[in-house]
């Protein structure tokens, strides 16, 4: 299976890179979770999706722990940025985090984005939330 070069990257313009970046989708954002995730999901003035983080160590104490979690969450949001474009998204982990396996976390990731893209369409339809 041969890779697709330059279609489904993580790139630096595909993150959230500064504090205000992060304050203007914690101030303003819409939210969905479960027991493993919440995600904050605001619309952006781009043609494409940007992921922010925010994976506390109170929650997940070692570093190979949270290093796990994102990179379980980079993996699924760079298979769906296409699906995603416009919106900026940041992850904070639920205390559930620790005990679930990455199907578990790839399922509900995948719940995530679906629901972000389905309540984006809405507010764009004139339907607040």
């Amino acid at each position: 299976m041969a890779l697709q070069t330059g279609r489904a990257t993580f790139g630096r313009e595909l993150r959230l890179l500064t504090p205000a970046q992060y304050r203007r989708v914690f101030q303003n954002a819409r939210r969905s979770s479960d027991r493993y995730f919440t995600v904050l999901i605001l619309g952006n003035d781009q043609s494409r999706a940007r992921l922010g983080m925010a994976i506390a160590k109170k929650v997940l104490k070692r570093a190979v722990d949270r290093n796990r979690i994102k990179r379980v969450v980079r993996e699924s949001f760079r298979l769906r940025q296409d699906d995603l474009a416009g919106l900026d998204l940041v992850v904070m982990c639920g205390r559930g985090v620790s005990q679930a396996d990455g199907r578990q976390l790839r399922d509900s990731l995948e719940r995530h984005w679906t629901r972000a893209t389905q309540d984006d369409r809405l507010q764009g339809a004139g339907i607040e939330k």
